[in-house]
């Protein structure tokens, strides 16, 4: 018996085949900043709705990052959150917006209560257009012509409690949860396209890894419920 091996052609393959790889490699490397982009969206959009949600359960928490008595709902946010994608990955950031509102118990917007009252900035109220402050403690009407200095806005339960549920977002419910529900993770852990390209790779190399790759990598969606 007598086998006859072409080793230049088996050569060529293997070639090719190492070529593919190495180019699959490639091509996602070029198209990481659209697939963090990508993820980055679709975890902005996640974490909004995650702090909506929070603030439906516990309002007296987070009732300063809305407008006045629409707790949770999307289109009364004081917030704004935003990402920034480099090389080496996503910095997620939030900043607090004007509100525009009136509370039952003034005649003008406060207009940074968001950011005072997560902060717990001391304000100091004071009469404008009169001489006499009015307002409602315990049920009665006080009238009084001093300033009056409130230490802690909001109280213990706000101050503080938006940067706590980021922070819970991130540690606990990012990692074990978002990344699987999302189905990112299910997606990056089978490459199905390598596989389904194998064999035009293994003819072509380098320039059909490059392309796969990319196309793989950048159609890595995340699906936010």
């Amino acid at each position: 018996m007598r086998v006859t091996l072409d080793y230049n052609k088996f050569n060529a393959m293997m070639n090719n085949v190492i070529g593919y790889s190495t180019g699959f490699l490639d091509g996602i490397n070029q198209g990481k900043t659209i697939f963090l982009k990508n993820l980055a969206d679709g975890t902005i959009e996640t974490l909004r709705r995650y702090i909506d949600a929070n603030a439906r359960m516990n309002p007296d928490a987070l009732h300063h990052v809305y407008e006045w008595y629409r707790v949770g709902n999307a289109d009364a946010r004081l917030f704004n959150i935003n990402s920034v994608v480099r090389g080496t990955g996503i910095s997620i950031n939030s900043t607090f917006r004007q509100s525009s509102s009136i509370s039952r118990d003034s005649k003008e917007p406060f207009y940074n209560k968001a950011r005072i009252m997560e902060k717990g900035i001391p304000i100091t109220i004071k009469p404008k257009e009169s001489s006499v402050l009015v307002f409602e403690e315990s049920g009665e009407t006080v009238f009084t012509k001093n300033e009056i200095v409130i230490n802690n806005p909001g109280g213990n339960k706000v101050r503080g409690s938006f940067e706590k549920v980021i922070d819970q977002f991130f540690t606990i419910y990012f990692s074990q949860a978002f990344l699987k529900s999302c189905g990112i993770m299910d997606y990056l852990e089978n490459p199905r396209a390598y596989k389904d390209n194998f064999a035009v790779g293994a003819k072509t190399g380098s320039s059909a890894g490059k392309s796969t790759g990319y196309k793989w990598i950048i159609n890595a969606k995340v699906e936010v419920e």
